[in-house]
């Protein structure tokens, strides 16, 4: 069965506040439109993507969209969503649809093919994720009742047999439709409720088109010298030599504390735990590490994923770190595979390479709580 992905972006987004439409917005130099169509262009059960577009906004819109290859056509929309999707249907050549909201640039690979295998078993995908909050029915001020079981929210995409949504949209005398499960509720049957994700939001504010990611590097070296314990990610590792330095000097856990610090611009660990107060002697750097996470808490933000490479000559670290993200999940709270953990030598080049000492470059993504 050929797929035809319908993407809606004829609306102005006037909540956003923005001069023009809020999807020719930029993140890193990429408009939220190509984000949200990148994301039907790089699945490959997707054989046509028809994008809907206001009169105003056509031509910006194709140029924006002369890179996608032809199986990319826009189209002008209408005054409402409603008529914009129409008009999709209307031209689109396949056998099934995937209706998506453009402000939902989003959207997940796993999501969008849940959808369509909804549709070839039961005829319809309606994307959803069950609601968290409570729900309250309000009249005259006053709430009446409360309610959250069995309660989803709806998102996009929403996928139909061609014939049958079509057919359905033909039906539509005066009524208004706010998506297109109602449309298909209505003259066809209930839709069926497929994979949604709350990381599947839609952009409708200004607030929302801001970064809630924040990205830190950090770097630490320290020499190699005899007894001492050679401590990384809290992992203490059998060799005849340890680290160097005031505290443990778990060289792994410095980045990646430096790193998190640098991604809200709060300095160094050097500022926070002077290599000359004697409190701070010896200490375990994953305690430390603790009292960076506090200091995250405090910004409003979390740790979504960390990526170090460890550099030595010797010893030979491979084998270690799995226990080494295991450990460092633990104390961050995150999932370990969010915790990329490498290996390298330097092939014998400088204080490394000479094995008189160990160096750990560290990334961290933040994300807003």
């Amino acid at each position: 069965m050929k797929i035809t992905a319908i993407i809606t972006c004829a609306g102005k987004g006037a909540r956003a506040g923005f001069s023009q439409n809020k999807l020719l917005q930029k993140q890193n130099g990429i408009t939220f439109i190509e984000k949200t169509a990148n994301a039907f262009l790089n699945c490959e059960q997707v054989d046509e993507i028809i994008i809907t577009s206001s009169t105003a906004d056509y031509d910006e819109i194709c140029k924006i969209t002369q890179n996608f290859g032809k199986k990319t056509t826009v189209i002008i929309g209408g005054d409402t969503r409603t008529q914009s999707v129409y008009n999709a249907l209307k031209v689109a050549k396949t056998d099934i649809v995937l209706i998506h909201d453009g402000a939902r640039p989003f959207v997940s690979q796993e999501i969008i093919l849940d959808c369509i295998n909804s549709v070839k078993n039961y005829g319809s995908g309606i994307s959803c994720t069950p609601l968290t909050d409570t729900l309250a029915v309000e009249e005259n001020g006053h709430i009446t009742c409360t309610e959250r079981e069995n309660r989803y929210l709806v998102q996009t995409p929403q996928g139909f047999f061609l014939k049958d949504i079509l057919w359905a949209y033909e039906q539509i005398t005066d009524q208004t439709f706010s998506d297109d499960s109602g449309v298909y509720s209505k003259f066809i049957k209930p839709a069926k409720i497929s994979l949604g994700s709350p990381e599947n939001k839609k952009l409708t504010y200004q607030s929302d088109f801001e970064s809630d990611l924040l990205v830190g590097t950090g770097f630490d070296l320290h020499r190699l010298v005899e007894n001492r314990k050679l401590i990384l990610g809290g992992i203490e590792i059998p060799h005849d030599k340890g680290l160097l330095g005031h505290s443990d000097a778990d060289v792994l856990t410095h980045a990646i504390m430096d790193a998190m610090l640098s991604a809200l611009s709060l300095g160094d660990i050097g500022k926070h735990f002077k290599d000359t107060d004697p409190q701070w002697k010896d200490i375990s750097s994953i305690y430390l590490l603790k009292k960076v996470l506090e200091m995250l808490h405090d910004k409003g933000y979390k740790v979504k994923n960390i990526s170090a490479v460890i550099m030595a000559q010797k010893p030979k670290l491979s084998t270690f770190t799995d226990e080494i993200s295991t450990n460092l999940a633990k104390v961050i709270h995150i999932d370990k595979n969010r915790v990329g953990i490498t290996c390298t030598t330097l092939e014998g080049i400088g204080i490394v390479g000479r094995e008189e000492g160990i160096a750990t470059q560290a990334y961290c993504m933040l994300e807003k709580v």
